[in-house]
């Protein structure tokens, strides 16, 4: 078990999975400055760790009342830089500054409105498989599915038996990153720059070859789909987020060479 992480969504996310906070910078001793970059490179990595988890968490299944809990009691950033990533969490905020005695209720409805529609084909729901968005007849289970299952086989990475959904869901290869991101603070935290170096480009190419290919089609239908401002704001920060998150490994990678991201990827749908 030593190589192997469990994907323990069906009970770790629901308790564990933190809001985004605003995270002060950290304050470093005049003893460690020249450590300043790669402290800042950890603290940065451990907010995207955070992030990942908050996303994950509300795609993998409806807000209950703990989640919901803390949510309301989280800070969420004002400006981020991002026009996508500023509207999502705004749209949070504000639905979480107007809680009643039925949010729980309308979030479990406007889940399954978002997720799971009528049932009656594959353009009723904002579904959150990558097969569905990827393959010609919008079919689940797909080619995918495979791709994604081989490289958490590859990494050691399994899911639970209490998880039924497909491994190319939204709130799987989110968690993915999730966990190599934190494999990545560990092996900075242990000097192996080497390995640290790996993580991120693996972090990197899932991020463009996977959730950066789909989740914007996704995310579109999610809009459409939505009938509270939660909801609404999940999909605008996830295309806020993945656009930032895959110029900032690139540029970690690569340097601030070539054209952004956002060049590359169509990420933004109309506001409403």
């Amino acid at each position: 078990m030593d190589n192997r992480e469990a994907l323990e969504l069906a009970a770790k996310l629901a308790a564990e999975a933190p809001a985004p906070v605003e995270v002060a910078e950290p304050e470093l001793d005049e003893d460690i400055d020249e450590n300043a970059p790669l402290q800042e490179l950890i603290t940065l990595l451990e907010q995207r760790i955070g992030t990942y988890g908050f996303l994950s968490r509300l795609y993998f299944k409806e807000v209950d009342q703990p989640f919901l809990d803390q949510m309301h009691d989280a800070l969420y950033p004002v400006e981020t830089g991002d026009p996508d990533t500023d509207t999502g969490y705004l749209y949070i905020a504000t639905y979480l500054s107007n809680l009643w005695t039925e949010s729980v209720h309308e979030l479990s409805i406007d889940f399954s409105r978002c997720f799971f529609g009528d049932g009656i084909d594959a353009y009723s729901a904002a579904y959150p498989y990558e097969s569905v968005y990827t393959s010609e007849r919008r079919l689940m289970m797909e080619k995918a599915r495979s791709e994604v299952y081989r490289i958490y086989r590859e990494n050691g990475i399994s899911k639970t038996d209490a998880w039924k959904e497909g491994e190319d869901h939204i709130a799987l290869e989110m968690e993915f990153e999730r966990i190599i991101c934190g494999r990545c603070v560990d092996a900075l935290k242990a000097g192996n720059e080497e390995e640290a170096y790996r993580l991120l480009t693996l972090q990197y190419d899932f991020l463009r070859n996977h959730l950066a290919n789909w989740a914007p089609m996704m995310t579109r239908d999610l809009r459409k789909f939505a009938g509270t401002k939660l909801y609404k704001g999940l999909a605008f920060l996830t295309d806020g987020f993945l656009r930032t998150d895959l110029q900032f490994l690139k540029n970690l990678l690569f340097g601030e060479e070539g054209e952004d991201e956002q060049d590359e990827f169509d990420m933004s749908g109309d506001d409403e």
